[in-house]
């Protein structure tokens, strides 16, 4: 009995823990799953992979041996990358004026932000789809780099908003108060401060952008991105070199999301430090 209850004591304190870990490996393991594939497992039908060849590392030296699979993950690369730099900018851009400014429109502006976000992603690429047919638009990468920056916009605004609500504006105010213009203030205060906000704001369109099917699938016509040839190639069974450059994908996403918090941390205890006393005036000369 003495045993059962100090059992279910343990039980109490790392209830949470427990949880944690168990919710951190529900999400990792088909990652994990993926990765162990790319060192040895070969499609044996659709969908299916064994490892009767025991571990090896030849799909990782031939990992980009398909002209296709290259051409369609350079296309992702490159509308990933696009569609995060006009997305950032513009996104940056309506997060300082939603919080820094009052003007007619801004809580129907807040809506509309959040809109994108909660709306199914196939009604946002059917949408768009009759959008531009409606115009008589030519769907390939253009159509492709209009969607991706729509719905990047809102998660941009959403991160960089919830740093700019925490922002000390008393810096800026000092550097107003030594005469420095709006736009040096801007760039030697905010923008530094700042930075670790937008480059996570940044990170997270680029993954949204490069992870997109529904969207594209609507909107690309010709155009083949990363997630489109592997639904394509699905149907008859997927190459190894997928799970190789996917689990490349996500070691550099990995690495990136790494130093983003470690910035992050260093900054929050750079910013932590006080000085413990105000330093002693030096005594003047001849004065009592």
């Amino acid at each position: 009995m003495a045993s059962m209850s100090r059992a279910w004591a343990w039980l109490r304190r790392n209830a949470l823990p427990i949880y944690a870990g168990l919710a951190v490996a529900y999400m990792l393991i088909p990652i994990v799953v993926i990765a162990v594939f790319s060192f040895g497992a070969t499609p044996k039908g659709k969908l299916t992979f064994g490892l009767d060849n025991g571990f090896t590392t030849e799909y990782w030296r031939s990992a980009f041996s398909l002209p296709d699979l290259n051409e369609a993950l350079f296309t992702s690369l490159r509308l990933a990358t696009i569609s995060t730099l006009i997305s950032t900018a513009i996104g940056t851009l309506m997060a300082i004026a939603l919080v820094r400014h009052r003007f007619h429109g801004r809580r129907l502006t807040n809506l509309l932000i959040v809109i994108p976000m909660a709306t199914p992603e196939v009604v946002i690429g059917a949408a768009l789809l009759s959008m531009f047919i409606y115009a008589s638009f030519a769907l390939g990468f253009t159509t492709l780099l209009i969607a991706h920056v729509m719905f990047s916009i809102s998660f941009v605004v959403v991160v960089v908003r919830s740093r700019l609500i925490g922002f000390d504006r008393h810096l800026e105010e000092a550097a107003a108060d030594l005469y420095a213009a709006p736009l040096t203030a801007f760039r030697t205060i905010t923008l530094p401060l700042l930075a670790p906000g937008i480059i996570a704001a940044a990170l997270l369109a680029f993954s949204l952008s490069i992870d997109d099917f529904v969207i594209s699938n609507f909107n690309s016509g010709t155009t083949v991105t990363f997630p489109l040839y592997v639904y394509g190639v699905s149907l008859r069974g997927v190459p190894v070199q997928v799970n190789v450059l996917a689990t490349m994908l996500f070691g550099l996403i990995a690495i990136a999301v790494s130093l983003v918090l470690w910035q992050q941390r260093r900054a929050e205890k750079m910013a932590s430090v006080r000085p413990e006393q105000e330093a002693t005036p030096m005594p003047v000369p001849g004065v009592a």
